[in-house]
């Protein structure tokens, strides 16, 4: 029973044809991406061609070149055929780009199904358990999978608007890195700062020597704007970093010609202020990245780390931790029961353990070529 279930066509055209018969009104997408069609809240992820022209999709029943989705969601349904006319599914992107490189994934109902075969059962450790826990177990274990063994690294292109601060996305968990991007496509880093911070809150304060918070008709305190973000966006980081020059093509040092700075100026420089690359700082008050002033509508990238829950898209097992995930439902559905001997829950908790190691070690795709390119750039002659 192989896995493979589309055919080459669906997985690398990302299409399904068919020469449709007379009066032929049905053509079944047999893929594995599910047809969307448009609605009030989503866009349709395909088009129907019919003799190299595109179809229109309509809610009512279809006329002349118009086409519909039937009830079980991947039927495409057309007025009645002549028949002899070529009739093509066509994914569009990024539905056709997230069908490419599925195979290294299980999805989560798998998942559940599987370990619901293999664990339970009435001659098995766990003879029953609610479809629902395993869910929940399942979920969480991918939850804490996801912060620092999964591959589940998002990134966002973005250009850093005259606000100096970017939105934080909207399925962000923690970053992993900020850079921005020169012309070539180089990444260099950009630094968190502790030479500022941002306010949760900035109350109103009145004009009395104790300067008292006020409040709305509702009795909560009203809310100016912070005099630190101002000061921080128009700063001169020149001024902070001591970089007089306007541009360097040694990237993260000061001035390399000793006459722009005073003769051993630069010993002893603090690395988190004589760079650069700028700064940025996390705004919890208006959940925004904000940025120095010398980033300006510069090109960045923002990588980040989600959860694996915020869409079922997401909701996924790379093959290589599968294991690990299945140890982690037994372990905490045996651990959270009455009367499973204490031995028992320690030995899943260590096959937890031993299964979660080995993924790491899968996941971090370390390759004995890399660690050979990175030892002949140092100094000493490696064998070969």
């Amino acid at each position: 029973m192989g896995l493979l279930t589309e055919t080459n066509e669906q997985y690398y055209a990302g299409q399904q044809a068919f020469v449709a018969g007379a009066g032929q009104t049905d053509f079944d997408w047999t893929g594995d991406t599910r047809l969307v069609g448009t609605t009030t809240t989503t866009n349709t992820n395909f088009k129907l061609v019919v003799n190299n022209v595109d179809w229109t999709e309509v809610a009512a029943a279809p006329v002349g070149n118009q086409y519909s989705i039937g009830t079980d969601t991947n039927k495409v349904v057309t007025p009645a055929m002549a028949g002899g006319e070529t009739v093509v599914i066509q994914l569009l992107n990024p539905a056709l780009w997230a069908n490419y490189g599925g195979y290294e994934y299980v999805s989560m109902s798998d998942v559940i199904n599987n370990f619901l075969v293999a664990y339970v059962g009435s001659d098995k450790l766990i003879p029953h358990v609610k479809r629902t826990d395993v869910m929940f177990h399942a979920k969480r274990g991918l939850q804490e999978f996801s912060y620092d063994t999964l591959k589940s690294i998002k990134s966002q292109e973005l250009t850093i608007p005259s606000s100096l601060s970017v939105i934080i996305p909207q399925d962000y968990v923690n970053y992993v890195q900020m850079s921005w991007i020169d012309d070539y496509g180089v990444k260099h880093l950009i630094y968190p700062t502790r030479l500022t911070s941002n306010p949760y809150t900035v109350p109103v304060q009145d004009a009395s020597p104790e300067g008292v918070p006020t409040q709305d008709n509702l009795g909560e305190n009203l809310e100016g704007t912070s005099l630190i973000n101002e000061r921080w966006d128009t700063a001169n980081d020149k001024l902070i970093s001591g970089n007089i020059d306007l541009d360097f093509y040694n990237a993260n040092v000061l001035g390399w010609t000793w006459d722009k700075l005073a003769y051993g100026q630069r010993y002893g420089l603090e690395p988190e202020t004589s760079n650069k690359n700028g700064w940025f700082t996390i705004n919890e008050r208006e959940g925004k990245f904000s940025f120095s002033s010398n980033l300006k509508n510069r090109l960045i990238l923002l990588e980040y780390i989600s959860d694996g829950l915020s869409v079922d898209y997401d909701m996924r097992i790379p093959k290589m931790a599968e294991e690990a995930i299945y140890m982690h439902i037994a372990y905490s559905i045996l651990a959270g029961r009455r009367n499973i001997p204490e031995y028992i829950v320690r030995r899943y908790k260590i096959d937890r353990r031993a299964a979660l190691r080995n993924a790491k070690i899968r996941l971090s795709n370390i390759k004995l070529e890399e660690f050979v390119q990175i030892m002949r750039g140092k100094s000493k002659w490696i064998k070969h």
